[in-house]
This record gives C-alpha cells, structure tokens and sequence, in this order.
C-alpha cells in the first residue's frame, strides 16, 4: 500500500538513503492505516475532525471571551467550545472496537491538559485591556 516511490538514480551516492526514507514512510503509513482497520477508526476522519474542528474552537472562545466582558452568558460559548475541543475523541471513543485501555487513558490526559491550557489561555485573555484584543485581530 506504498504511496513513496523513489527510484535511486545510478550514480547517485544518497540514492539508497531516499530509497530507505520512502521505505520506511511507507512502512508507516501502512502501520497507521492499519490501526484505523484494527479499531474501526478512520485516520483521515479522525484526522479531518481533529483539524476541522479547531477554527469553531477558536471561534467559541472568542465568543465566550466577548460574552464574559459584556456581562452576558458563558454557558452556551463554553458547551460549543468543549464540544469542539472533544470532537475528535467523542469520534474515537464512539467509532472504535477493541480499543486498548491506555488509548482512553490517552485521551483522558490529552483532555485534561488541554482543559487547564485553554483555562490559562482564556484568564489571561479575559484580564487584557479590550482595545488589545481589537489590535490583535
């Protein structure tokens, strides 16, 4: 299922260094694409939530930003930012068979990490003057 194929020209003395390169990527990929066969995970919808999902992420936080300095509601802006933080491992943990353990334990951690980076991100953001925030965008 290799998607390298290099070919050393003669002569060239770092030929067999790329043919070893694209030997080994295309072992990676079918150890990778193998994975999402295994657990009943497609890589590229994983991969294509996981990446897609971070400008509504980075939308909700503005909106919850904006909200908490009017005064307004945080809930709703907090709900869309935590869905679209999870979405990807929502995926994951709804898709995937025969999961090992320690892949939940994973993703429990990346969580976790995630949640306390995003609280940090979001004080500090809160605590700036208003015209910094219009400067920045």
């Amino acid at each position: 299922m290799g998607y390298c194929h290099y070919k050393a020209p003669s002569g060239n003395k770092f030929g067999l260094f790329w043919v070893m390169i694209c030997a080994m990527w295309n072992a990676f990929v079918d150890w990778f694409m193998s994975l999402g066969a295994e657990y009943g995970v497609n890589p590229f919808i994983f991969g294509g939530i996981y990446i897609g999902a971070i400008p509504f992420f980075s939308l909700s936080i503005g909106w919850l930003i904006r909200n908490y300095r009017r005064g307004k509601s945080i809930a709703l802006p907090s709900l869309t930012a935590l869905f679209f933080f999870i979405s990807a491992y929502l995926y994951l943990i709804i898709a995937g068979r025969n999961v090992p353990w320690w892949v939940y334990g994973a993703v429990v951690v990346m969580i976790v990490y995630g949640a306390i980076s995003t609280i940090r991100k979001i004080r500090n953001r809160i605590s700036e003057p208003e015209h910094a925030e219009s400067v920045a965008l």
